[in-house]
């Protein structure tokens, strides 16, 4: 009798064993993707069926930011703040030598695996992931000819070999590393997408998907004034100017299209952690690394600090994280270092910027801060609470005060106003407090100012390397 008594133990045990106590992490990461560019976050017009499931399924953070950037290329310093759980003023867009959250995944048993895009050195890939394929070493590239290369057991990258499309072919590495996962065994799959980025160059079938999109609620032809940095950074070249409704409704159009394809890529991805039976035990996160104007204030890229730039998109799902949910506690990317290492029961870094998001995942705190900083090189600081936002100029002398409950679109400027400058005042104080908490020493008004004039008719608008001919002419054409 006492046999098949200890041969049910021994059953019970093992299957104890086969699934790992430690929940795996898949996180699926954008390129320049505004969050208003999902159904799930209230755009009607863009097909994303598999992130709209994704947030029904999880927790979606309505206020979710990036702390800006140090120079054009916002996505460098805004994956390297969210891989150290610091701000851009601590780690600017470097990782050689810095702590990363799947680095000390990996020295706490996780399996650590990458693909897609990684802006932030080399070397540093290899200290973070065990294994990394089919790896974008820079910043964009053209979709249907995207660089890729593997992590090599010395830590370097094999020479890159050019494919397309990009979002299939990082989205089927994924896949082939999910399907020799084992439940025994924790992971990191970190999936790097660089779409939506441009060029704005989907494939056809995606295309035909849609008409024509609407304008953004704050569209203009130009943008009203000189910023006091450079207003010609490239992604501001892939339009003319003034910019005209057609050229905008196009851009949106073709941006839409990549959105839909990149929702279809990370539906074959969740398909498969299902079909292996890894999603009971996986937190799944979906982010973007900035947003994009496209089209609003006229303006196309995001080196600005109004809203569609530096809101992002945010959902987690999965092992512990509760359904139906959303959340508009503020919150930044670089908060997921410390929440995942909550989460797991992994010791954090006691020099992390970030905050624990966990109780606000559970239902125990409304918020983790009442306020967002975000800043631009020396050109643009931001302060913002539930209703009201000031972004301050340095270099031209120059503040903007909206009204965000009755001025979502950030169209209607106070600041000028006497009966604000109580509100100017006090926000003010609020930002430099802020600059202090993140290390940022730049003054709030500069030695030397410059013209707010915004004489775009003297551009010079030349293409980068990276457009495919398609594009070059249909946007550059004379």
């Amino acid at each position: 009798m006492q046999k098949p008594f200890l041969f049910l133990c021994l059953l019970f045990c093992q299957n104890l064993y086969a699934q790992s106590p430690k929940p795996n992490i898949l996180f699926l990461f954008a390129d320049d993707l505004r969050a208003d560019a999902l159904g799930c976050y209230g755009n009607p017009y863009v097909q994303t069926p598999n992130l709209d499931q994704l947030a029904r399924n999880g927790t979606l953070f309505s206020e979710a930011h990036i702390l800006g950037g140090n120079h054009g290329a916002v996505c460098a310093p805004s994956r390297a703040m969210l891989m150290s759980g610091k701000g851009f003023f601590r780690v600017l867009d470097k990782l050689n030598g810095v702590t990363t959250w799947p680095m000390l995944l990996r020295q706490n048993g996780y399996s650590t695996f990458m693909t897609g895009k990684w802006h932030n050195e080399p070397a540093a890939v290899g200290a973070s992931f065990m294994e990394a394929k089919n790896v974008m070493l820079g910043g964009m590239a053209d979709h249907y000819q995207t660089p890729m290369s593997d992590l090599k057991p010395d830590g370097t990258f094999t020479e890159p070999i050019k494919k397309g499309f990009s979002a299939d072919h990082f989205a089927e590495t994924a896949i082939q590393f999910l399907d020799k996962q084992m439940a025994n065994k924790p992971f990191v799959t970190y999936v790097a997408f660089t779409a939506p980025h441009d060029p704005r160059s989907p494939l056809p079938d995606y295309l035909k998907r849609y008409g024509t999109v609407p304008l953004p609620p704050n569209f203009m032809p130009v943008h009203p004034f000189n910023f006091g940095s450079d207003m010609t950074v490239r992604d501001e070249m892939l339009a003319g100017y003034p910019r005209t409704t057609d050229v905008i409704k196009s851009q949106l159009t073709e941006y839409y299209a990549m959105i839909t394809h990149l929702d279809e890529a990370i539906g074959k991805i969740l398909a498969k952690l299902k079909e292996k039976g890894l999603d009971k035990n996986t937190i799944i996160v979906f982010a973007a690394d900035n947003g994009l104007a496209m089209g609003s204030h006229g303006l196309l890229g995001k080196q600005n600090l109004y809203e569609h730039s530096m809101r992002v998109p945010l959902i987690l799902s999965g092992k512990g994280i509760p359904q139906h949910q959303k959340s508009d506690a503020f919150v930044y990317l670089f908060d997921l270092f410390p929440t995942f290492c909550k989460m797991l029961n992994v010791t954090a870094p006691k020099d992390l910027e970030g905050k624990d998001l966990s109780g606000i995942i559970q239902g125990e705190m409304p918020s983790v801060r009442e306020q967002v900083f975000t800043a631009y090189t020396f050109s643009q600081r931001a302060i913002r609470d539930r209703r009201w936002k000031l972004i301050r100029y340095p270099k031209v002398d120059f503040t903007q005060l909206f009204d965000l409950q009755t001025d979502p679109y950030e169209l209607n400027n106070l600041a000028q106003k006497p009966e604000y400058a109580t509100k100017v005042k006090k926000m003010m104080e609020d930002l430099k407090k802020h600059q202090q908490l993140y290390g940022d020493t730049f003054p709030l008004t500069a030695s030397e100012i410059s013209s707010q004039v915004f004489d775009y008719k003297s551009i010079d608008r030349k293409p980068d390397q990276w457009q495919p001919k398609e594009i070059l002419e249909k946007y550059f054409k004379d």
